[in-house]
């Protein structure tokens, strides 16, 4: 039997009806009231004519109603289609007409942004989560007097309930599309290899639950612990509600851990709950997690490497494997998840070579919505799919990411991944943010290029870095110019983004 996003659902309700499930600033919700509330949104949505398998978007930031409406959409059998609220109008509009959806849910805060797209894609219809204003009904007003009863909706394993846009760098729009199945395999993935869940644990959401931080609602679900949801991040809150919530484990993207070591309170904050802090999503500064292991302990510190095609965990480096030759590895396999190293033509590289790195996991998405040349290109015979990421594996089995094959830099003839200069660069004593990216040189083909933003306060030459970075790698690999600048381009998670920078740069 196939076990579906679903039935872990239903599972985790059932067993813990009293216990909070859900805590957004003052309110909260209890396992059974997010139950019953999903289940009166999903007939909600059933009465106004959504079918199984439509795609439906959604436009909401982080808030109470995120998961309830998240699981009324799965238990309609409907296909999701989150909207980053960060995003351009325009950008929103090409996502809906690339998915074809027919109807938007949204945010009370988002009701402009609604009302513009309902002008902008022909045929789009919109209801509220709260609110009216963006258009149509609100469905939290409308679902009240509705059946709490569990939606009679069949599910199948491969049923697409997700379709997700990814935040990759290359220009091209994209969205992973998962399965009931698939959904489920992410939620066990977690559980297997980066999460060891207990009933009175808690765990803090301040990144976007569109993305990797919503995965880990479910494993919390299922065990009875509570999530506990910021509105957005910031340092000051986060740090107060990791004390007031008695938080046990929390997700960070590097940026966010670099502004908690910039506030006063990191050091003096009562971490004695908190176990695990996850970090992923982009590679993290060497001086960045040295200081915060110094601070609250290396045995906190769990790194996963994933990817939205693959989530969430492909490899993971645990706490005792934070050691200084290990910093800068993604980790070991994680336990179902099958990973070789191939070449341009999908053939396995030597042993010790750096190559792409391609997958096979049962977590695996099924592939990308409307885009058969992508899906050819991407998925090898066998079941695999390819990463576009670079990575070679040591003598003990740990695997190192080089960088992803679209960001390496060719110069002179040589192969430079941008990460190596990068985390040389971000340990010089002025340097705050940094990425490297290629620029288009006469003689080089490629001049490697590093973007610098500086300390408060401190300063820094063009030469001083240079040297700096020529002192500790191949003379090749070192910046031919630096661009120094306030602020570097990141994706809508966090992850820096190079394409952005070469087109500002160029």
């Amino acid at each position: 039997m196939t076990t579906t996003y679903l039935d872990l659902i239903h599972r985790g309700a059932g067993y813990y009806p009293d216990r909070t499930a859900l805590v957004f600033g003052d309110q909260s919700l209890t396992f059974g009231e997010t139950q019953s509330l999903s289940n009166r949104l999903a007939h909600a949505l059933i009465e106004r004519n959504v079918r199984r398998g439509d795609r439906v978007a959604l436009l909401l930031n982080n808030g109470l109603y995120s998961v309830p409406v998240d699981f009324a959409c799965v238990k309609a059998g409907v296909n999701r289609v989150p909207l980053n609220a960060r995003l351009s109008l325009d950008e929103h509009r090409k996502m809906l007409e690339e998915t074809g959806c027919a109807l938007l849910l949204y945010g009370e805060d988002l009701a402009e942004r609604a009302a513009q797209l309902c002008d902008a894609v022909s045929g789009l219809r919109a209801h509220g989560i709260g609110s009216a204003a963006g258009g149509g009904e609100d469905l939290l007003r409308a679902c009240a007097a509705l059946s709490d009863s569990k939606p009679a909706v069949p599910v199948a394993g491969d049923d697409v309930i997700l379709t997700l846009f990814t935040s990759g760098t290359t220009g091209t729009l994209k969205a992973s599309q998962h399965t009931q199945a698939s959904y489920a395999a992410v939620c066990k993935n977690v559980l297997m290899n980066l999460l060891a869940v207990e009933q009175d644990d808690a765990m803090l959401h301040a990144a976007s639950l569109i993305h990797a931080s919503g995965v880990f609602v479910l494993p919390f679900w299922l065990r009875g612990a509570r999530t506990v949801i910021m509105p957005a991040f910031d340092p000051d809150a986060f740090l107060t509600l990791i004390e007031k919530q008695r938080i046990t484990t929390v997700n960070l993207v590097p940026t966010m851990l670099q502004m908690l070591l910039g506030h006063p309170r990191f050091a003096t904050t009562d971490v004695s709950r908190l176990r695990q802090v996850i970090y992923g999503a982009s590679p993290m500064p060497r001086p960045v997690i040295e200081q915060a292991m110094a601070l609250w302990g290396r045995e906190k510190f769990w790194q996963y490497y994933g990817q939205t095609e693959c989530p969430l965990t492909l490899a993971v480096l645990r706490p005792e494997d934070h050691t200084e030759a290990l910093l800068g590895a993604c980790g070991k396999p994680s336990v179902e998840v099958e990973i070789r190293l191939v070449d341009d033509a999908g053939n396995d590289v030597a042993e010790g070579e750096a190559g792409e790195i391609a997958v096979r996991a049962p977590s695996m998405m099924a592939g990308y919505h409307n885009a058969p040349e992508l899906n050819r290109e991407m998925f090898m015979d066998g079941g695999w799919l390819r990463t576009r990421d670079v990575g070679r594996f040591d003598d003990n089995g740990f695997l190192h990411l080089k960088d992803r094959t679209s960001d390496m830099i060719i110069t002179g003839g040589y192969n430079v991944y941008p990460r190596e200069v990068e985390d040389v660069l971000s340990a010089h004593p002025a340097v705050a943010e940094c990425a490297v990216i290629g620029r288009k040189d006469p003689q080089w083909v490629e001049a490697v290029t590093a973007v610098v933003v500086l300390k408060a306060g401190a300063w820094a030459e063009e030469d001083e870095l240079i040297r700096f970075v020529a002192d500790k790698v191949a003379s090749y690999k070192k910046p031919r110019s630096v661009i120094f600048t306030d602020g570097i381009a990141k994706t809508a998670v966090g992850k820096l983004n190079r394409k952005a920078l070469r087109d500002q740069f160029a």
